[in-house]
């Protein structure tokens, strides 16, 4: 695209109001909002391509996303005349200018994604719309021996959204993916909060949620350590668990030039 820019965001959201990261007719979504000031900006109506498509309720604190311009704004001006456009629950943490054939998706190496749980009896009600609330005592090191089991290159049919369908012909990988770190971690200043956090090459549709609520059967004692890779082995999302709630979940950060060292 001669004589355009290739302008790069790193977004953090609220997911809550949201109908998640993708545009949708009559329906609010992060990606529609951004776009929306952004033409506002620039006089131009240009896509803006996310590195991927979060479900409604799911949160960000490292989004990032491209669209290409003729404006001449500096990406400092970018930077100050979103953050002042952007309702607050939507805000951009940077702006750069970024090679011409850079995407934010197709150009993704890997992806960081944390849930955060919290535990005890009473939920505090600042966590309500970012934390899922467990009254239980789980088993935390059974789950972290299930999290083990995840690492590494798997098919993750069990953990895909009901329906979904992942052909292998072409550049299409199927439902394999490869996750090089899965933990448990403290999710927060409170000692009553965990979080679970995976990153990995890619992540299918409501893969985390999944796997988040098959842990929390293991945790709770309703699976065995055991059963934990019949599933994995089983190829079918009925034998996995259901899928946790949204409001949980955050997209941490999207890896392009390397991975961390896990």
């Amino acid at each position: 695209m001669s004589g355009w820019r290739n302008i790069k965001l790193t977004l953090a959201y609220d997911g809550t109001n949201y109908h998640g990261w993708q545009r949708q007719q009559g329906q609010g979504s992060i990606q529609g909002v951004v776009e929306e000031r952004i033409a506002r900006m620039t006089g131009e109506n240009m896509p803006l391509h996310g590195a991927g498509r979060t479900d409604a309720g799911v949160h960000a604190l490292g989004m990032v996303a491209n669209f290409h311009t003729r404006s001449p704004i500096p990406c400092p001006g970018f930077w100050k005349g979103l953050n002042g456009l952007l309702p607050g629950d939507i805000r951009v943490l940077q702006v750069e200018e970024a090679a011409p054939e850079f995407h934010a998706r197709y150009q993704a190496l890997g992806k960081r994604y944390v849930y955060n749980i919290s535990l005890g009896a009473v939920p505090l009600p600042t966590a309500r719309l970012y934390t899922v609330h467990v009254a239980a005592d789980l088993d935390l090191t059974a789950m972290q021996a299930c999290l083990a089991q995840l690492v590494g290159r798997h098919d993750f049919t069990s953990f895909a959204a009901a329906g979904a369908d992942y052909p292998v012909a072409g550049r299409a990988k199927g439902a394999i993916r490869r996750i090089f770190s899965a933990k448990l971690g403290s999710g927060g200043r409170s000692p009553a909060q965990i979080s679970i956090e995976l990153t990995g090459d890619g992540f299918l549709r409501h893969m985390v949620r999944n796997i988040v609520g098959t842990l929390l059967e293991v945790g709770r004692g309703r699976r065995p350590v055991a059963d934990f890779q019949r599933v994995m082995a089983a190829r079918s999302r009925p034998a996995a668990g259901p899928t946790a709630p949204a409001h949980g979940l955050f997209l941490m950060e999207v890896y392009y030039e390397e991975l961390p060292l896990l």
